[in-house]
């Protein structure tokens, strides 16, 4: 008899544990199935950020490479060229900027922060003298002696608050 409820108890006892274990296991399988699709819907959300980001930029723009390819340059090689041509009027002596048309109100000097090729005739770029800042929209081109020029086509400074 003593067996009998002592193998009742048990028996009772494992049941209850590894109906208590079963059920843990299963709540730590559902808050992990709920962080994958929250980590799912992230990397989709970024997929389709990069995405947007990428589609007003030269190297990802089939026609305006298909532009300096045809002409005999190397994207890779051109692409940094540009940019650095922008950045080096950074450094130019005076007081104003070549391609930025406001003075800076600081006692600074504008600078060309960021740049980015949109295409094969435009480029946008930021600029700020640390505490004024803008967007410029530049056009370039490649003359037929290789020489590299820049146009203003339209700039703004935003206002300060």
């Amino acid at each position: 008899m003593y067996l009998f409820i002592f193998t009742l108890l048990l028996v009772v006892f494992q049941y209850v544990n590894s109906k208590n274990i079963i059920k843990s296991y299963d709540k730590k399988y559902e808050r992990s199935l709920e962080k994958n699709q929250v980590y799912h819907d992230t990397i989709s959300n970024l997929r389709d950020e990069v995405l947007a980001l990428s589609e007003f930029k030269l190297d990802h723009t089939e026609a305006a490479l298909s532009y300096f390819e045809d002409r005999g340059y190397k994207v890779s090689e051109l692409i940094p060229f540009i940019k650095d041509e922008i950045y080096e009027l950074n450094v130019m002596k005076g007081e104003e900027h070549p391609l930025i048309p406001y003075a800076s109100m600081t006692g600074g000097k504008m600078l060309i922060n960021s740049i980015r090729l949109l295409n094969h005739k435009w480029i946008i770029a930021n600029f700020s003298d640390g505490k004024y800042w803008g967007e410029l929209l530049i056009g370039y081109e490649i003359t037929e002696d290789e020489q590299l020029k820049f146009k203003l086509i339209d700039s703004f400074l935003y206002p300060t608050q």
